[in-house]
C-alpha cells in the first residue's frame, strides 16, 4: 500500500514560494537546519497530516546549475524518467500536456496489471531565475485522491540550485482503512525521519509521506546528476544513483538489493523506449 501511494500526491491547500526571491529568502532562512541534519547534507525535510491526508516538504541544496536543471525540469520526459526510477512505478508516457502514469502494486508487477494515475502536466512558471511545475490528478489507487507535486527552484550565486518539492495526497475511507491495515502489520515497523521524543522516529502515516517525499527528491536529485550523460547511459547512470541515494538512509528507504532494483528499471526503460 505504502509503494502503491509513493506516486500518489496532493493537498488542495499547497503552499509554493512563488517566486526566485521568495525562494531564496527561504533558502537563507533555513541556514541552520541545512547545515545541521540526519540528512548530512543540505536538505530540510517536513511533514504535516490531516484526517483525511498528508504533505511533505523538502527544501534542498542541489549541485545542478540553475541553466541546465530548469530546462530538464520544465520537459514532461524529463519527469517520466524521474517517476520511473521509483521501485514501483512501470511506465510513464506524455504527450506534453499529461503523463499516463503505471504504479504497480508490486515493483516486479508487469505493467498491464499495474494502476493508471492520469497527471495533469503544467509549467506554472518559468522565468530566468525561477521555475515553478506542478503535476496534478484527481484519482488514483485505493481511493486516494487529490495528487499534488510541486516543484520550485531558483539559482544560487554559488552556481548551484535551490529547490522546492512539495508532495501530499487525500485519502477515502477505503484508503484509509488499507493504509491502517499496513501499519498495524508490514508497516508497523517502518519510521520517517523527524525526530518524535524520547530517542524515537515519527511513524504512522507523517512516516509513510516522510519516506516518500525522499524517495521524489532523490528521484530528482539523481536525474539532475546524470544530465550530462546521452540516453540511454543516462537513465542507467541515474538508476544507479538512485538506489545508492535511497541506501544511505536503509532504514527508512530501503526495498530490494541493487541487482534486482536495476533489472527492473532496465526492463522498465527498454518497455518504455518502444512507444
Amino acid at each position: 500500500m505504502a509503494l502503491l501511494l509513493c506516486c500518489s500526491a496532493g493537498l488542495a491547500s499547497a503552499q509554493t514560494l512563488g517566486g526566485a526571491a521568495e525562494l531564496r529568502a527561504r533558502h537563507d532562512a533555513l541556514q541552520p537546519q541545512l547545515k545541521e541534519n540526519v540528512f548530512q547534507k543540505p536538505l530540510h525535510l517536513v511533514s504535516s497530516e490531516t484526517k483525511d491526508g498528508v504533505s511533505g516538504d523538502v527544501f534542498a541544496v542541489v549541485d545542478a546549475p540553475f541553466d541546465k536543471a530548469a530546462p530538464a525540469l520544465a520537459q514532461a520526459g524529463g519527469w517520466c524518467e524521474i517517476l520511473l526510477l521509483q521501485f514501483n512505478v512501470k511506465q510513464c508516457r506524455s504527450n506534453g500536456a499529461a503523463l499516463d502514469v503505471r504504479i504497480g502494486r508490486t515493483p516486479d508487477q508487469p505493467v498491464e496489471q499495474a494502476f493508471k494515475v492520469d497527471f495533469n502536466y503544467q509549467v506554472a512558471t518559468r522565468a530566468h531565475d525561477y521555475l515553478q511545475v506542478r503535476l496534478n490528478a484527481d484519482k488514483g489507487p485505493v481511493s486516494t485522491r487529490d495528487y499534488r507535486i510541486i516543484l520550485e527552484a531558483a539559482p544560487l550565486p554559488d552556481g548551484r540550485s535551490f529547490v522546492h518539492l512539495f508532495y501530499a495526497y487525500r485519502f477515502g475511507v477505503t484508503g484509509k482503512i488499507a493504509m491502517q491495515a499496513y501499519l498495524g502489520s508490514s508497516g508497523a515497523d517502518k519510521v520517517g525521519f523527524t525526530p518524535a521524543g524520547g530517542g524515537q522516529l515519527v511513524g504512522g502515516m507523517r512516516g509513510v509521506i516522510e519516506r516518500n517525499t525522499m524517495r521524489y527528491y532523490i528521484a530528482i536529485e539523481s536525474f539532475l546528476g546524470a544530465l550530462d550523460t546521452q540516453p540511454p547511459a543516462r537513465f542507467e547512470k541515474a538508476a544507479r544513483a538512485f538506489f545508492a541515494g535511497t541506501e544511505r538512509y536503509k532504514r527508512q528507504l530501503h526495498e530490494m538489493d541493487e541487482a534486482k532494483y536495476l533489472a527492473l528499471k532496465r526492463q522498465d526503460y527498454q518497455l518504455q523506449a518502444k512507444f
